[in-house]
Parts: structure tokens; sequence; C-alpha cells
């Protein structure tokens, strides 16, 4: 790490100092190229350091790695580098499953970038950012603005509110299964909108990313060994995965007719069901159904 400070005497030209090198330092932390400045100043000095920033690490020039456990793959924060070690995914804060294929390796990818640069989320679990946002709003939709819990935050029953939203799902209770045995369908999410202590309603979640083909082996392991000492002699080479478009839209669309058909003839799901995926996934759908006319109930056969 490179670093360069001086110092400049307290004068009544100071404060005019101080507001320049704060507006060179708001200037610079959006630059993405060159430095990264940083100012600290006291009432009699003022330090000016300038740090390698991110930018110069060497990066893949075609097809990429965007997040590995939630990071840039070039990061190499103490804080980054020991959750890559823990192998632990900072969006639901348990281990990651992102496994190679004899699981002695956690590669924790959470997105990739294709020829274009355009980023795509390939793991649902990075669709929990900010503590289950998606899921919160998707509660706030459905049900409007009252608290949503999921199980593992639920310290004590009577601390709850009269009125509340309960997510049942992974890593909060458990998935929900409808259905006989051998033909069983799990839910990823119900989301429960309990009212003194009385189910009111429910609304069915589904959570679905992009799988890949091929791998990202060769490039992950240039992440994983980059260092500060050699970063300026590394070379990264480009992914070579690609994404399963079809395996998507086929595991989509027979999800939608299954538990749309679940949640049509309960009572209780008065608001439907929801699916979150990745922008890209939701427009490459569009692109495959065309122009639809919306119906307020489906005929049934």
């Amino acid at each position: 790490m490179d670093v360069l400070s001086f110092k400049i005497k307290n004068n009544h030209y100071t404060l005019a100092i101080e507001w320049i090198c704060l507006i060179l330092l708001i200037l610079l932390v959006f630059c993405r190229n060159g430095y990264r400045y940083g100012v600290l100043y006291s009432n009699t000095i003022i330090y000016m350091v300038i740090l390698k920033g991110d930018v110069l690490m060497p990066r893949a020039s075609g097809k990429d790695i965007v997040e590995i456990f939630g990071f840039s793959p070039d990061d190499l924060t103490a804080v980054c580098r020991n959750i890559w070690e823990d192998e632990i995914c900072p969006f639901v804060k348990s281990k990651c499953t992102k496994f190679n294929h004899d699981q002695s390796i956690v590669y924790g990818v959470c997105s990739v970038s294709e020829r274009d640069g355009s980023e795509v989320i390939i793991c649902p679990k990075r669709l929990y950012a900010n503590n289950y946002q998606t899921l919160r709003e998707v509660s706030t939709d459905a049900f409007g603005n009252i608290p949503l819990y999921l199980v593992g935050s639920i310290t004590s029953i009577n601390k709850l509110p009269e009125g509340f939203v309960l997510a049942l799902g992974h890593n909060s209770g458990k998935e929900i299964q409808v259905g006989i045995s051998g033909n069983k369908l799990s839910m990823d999410w119900v989301l429960v909108r309990i009212e003194n202590q009385k189910v009111q309603e429910v609304a069915g979640v589904e959570v679905q990313s992009i799988d890949i083909t091929n791998n990202y082996r060769d490039i992950w392991h240039a992440y994983k060994n980059l260092n500060e000492s050699t970063f300026d002699k590394a070379e990264i080479p480009n992914s070579m995965h690609g994404l399963n478009w079809a395996n998507v839209h086929k595991r989509l669309i027979p999800q939608i007719i299954r538990k749309g058909q679940v949640y049509s003839d309960s009572k209780l799901a008065t608001k439907g069901m929801y699916f979150i995926v990745p922008d890209q996934v939701y427009h490459r759908f569009e692109n495959i159904l065309g122009d639809t006319t919306p119906v307020k109930k489906a005929n049934k056969c």
C-alpha cells in the first residue's frame, strides 16, 4: 500500500484548504480511474493520504466474476478475505452452498458479467440482500405497511404486535410442502399475515436466479491467489461460464402452473403468488411470452 502524507501548519488559509480537500475527496471517490483519496484533518494540521484503489487491481477483459461472498473479487481487505476463509454467505449469514462438483471448494460466486458488461445474479440468496429486503417489499405490496418477521428474529411471542407477517421458508422455520407423498411441492416462501394470533391470509413467494453452464474455475483461482505483493504482475483470465437461459425458463414455467394452481385453490391465498427473479431473467421471460392479455380469473378445464 503506497502512502503519501504531509502537514500544513495552521494559518488563515487552513479553512479554505480544508474545503478544497473535501471537495476533491467527493470528486475523486466517484472517479473510476487513478487513485482513491482520503482526507483526515484536525484543528492544526491536515493529512492527505493517497491509497491504491481497487480500480488498479487486474480484472478480466471479457466475461468476469462480479461478486464472491458479496465482495468484488479483487477486494483484498481483511474483512473480505476473512469471509472467504469462513465461507459464509453475507446475505443469509450461513454457510455458502456454491460448491464445486466434489464439494471440496466453496466458490461463493454471487453474480457474473457477460461480454457486454451486463451483470447477472446467479445465486438466489443474493436476492435476499439488505436483510431480505425483497421479501419485505413483497409483504408490503400484499398486506400493506405492517412488520414482517423471520422465525429466527422473534425473541418473545409476547412482544409481537397484534398484526404482523411471518415469513416461512429457507432459514426461517422450514419450507412448506403440499401434495401427496412422491409428488410434493416445496414452496420457497409463504408469507402469513396474522392478526390477534389468527391467520388471516397468505401469499406465496418463489425465488429463482439462473444456472451457469461450463465453469469459472480458472478465474476464481486467479482471484483467490491475488495478493498485495503480486497483484501488479497478476493476469486474470476470462471466465468460461455461460448462462443457461433455456433451463431457467423450463423450471420457471412449470412452477407458475403447478404452484399457481395450489394458491388459486386456497381460500387464504387472496394475494396470489409472487416471483422474485433478477432483472435479466424477467426481461428474457417477457420476450419469450410476448404480449399477453391479463385475465381476472383463469378458466379451469
